[in-house]
């Protein structure tokens, strides 16, 4: 597909979404430090568990970075064990703390003052936080553009034919930088939409009879031709 085209189809994808699902109020949660907290429990865990893990943190009092900082490390294992992998997301957790007091004395606006690159280079270099997790904190709880890729936005851009030639997660990420404006609320309610879609219908084994995006209803971006189908898996 060409760049044009890409331009066209990458809005309509999001047109229909939205009104297909409307808004999803996404990230759940009361403030930054939260929206954190998530990002890195959610890693390999379904989000009702993480939601769970973190109802834990808040009836305990501890959800804040200097508790989770003091807390023994078992004891935050035992209270986010909900979210799996309580170990070592409780090792994450404590890097990402004691990270934040010794660098920004756990002042968040302080962190987020840095431009993207900078603050995407610093999380990065943070135990246990990857470019998915980084981002989705630039994103949510830093209110700053960048545009989360995740495994369920690579199954369906790879179905709709559009996945770049280098399957890297910058390649990815450019995809939608590159043809759509650098928006927050855009990315952010663009993210969650895809999300959606992806848990609802475009599963391991898709619902395609079901979907907005199905090319027999209606063949995705104007003019209609020159447009991808989704690649349907076997």
């Amino acid at each position: 597909m060409d760049e044009k085209e890409v331009k066209r189809v990458l809005p309509d994808v999001y047109r229909r979404l939205f009104n297909k699902y409307g808004p999803q109020h996404w990230w759940p949660a009361e403030e930054p430090f939260e929206v954190i907290t998530g990002a890195i429990l959610t890693q390999s865990a379904a989000w009702t568990n993480v939601d769970k893990a973190i109802k834990n943190l808040k009836q305990a009092g501890a959800l804040t970075p200097e508790t989770i900082r003091r807390m023994p490390q078992e004891k935050l294992a035992a209270l986010i064990h909900p979210c799996g992998y309580f170990n070592t997301k409780a090792r994450k957790l404590k890097a990402f703390t004691g990270w934040l007091g010794k660098k920004y004395n756990d002042d968040l606006d302080r962190l987020f003052k840095q431009d993207i690159p900078e603050l995407r280079q610093q999380l990065l270099g943070v135990y246990g936080i990857g470019e998915e997790t980084a981002d989705s904190i630039i994103l949510y709880a830093g209110n700053k553009p960048v545009f989360v890729i995740d495994a369920y936005t690579r199954r369906i851009i790879s179905r709709l034919g559009l996945a770049p030639q280098n399957n890297s997660y910058s390649a990815y990420q450019k995809l939608f930088t590159a043809h759509l404006p650098a928006d927050v609320k855009l990315f952010n309610e663009y993210h969650a939409l895809l999300v959606r879609l992806a848990k609802e219908t475009c599963r391991t084994k898709p619902l395609c009879h079901e979907c907005c995006l199905n090319q027999d209803k209606e063949p995705l971006s104007a003019p209609h031709r020159g447009y991808f189908p989704c690649r349907r898996p076997a």
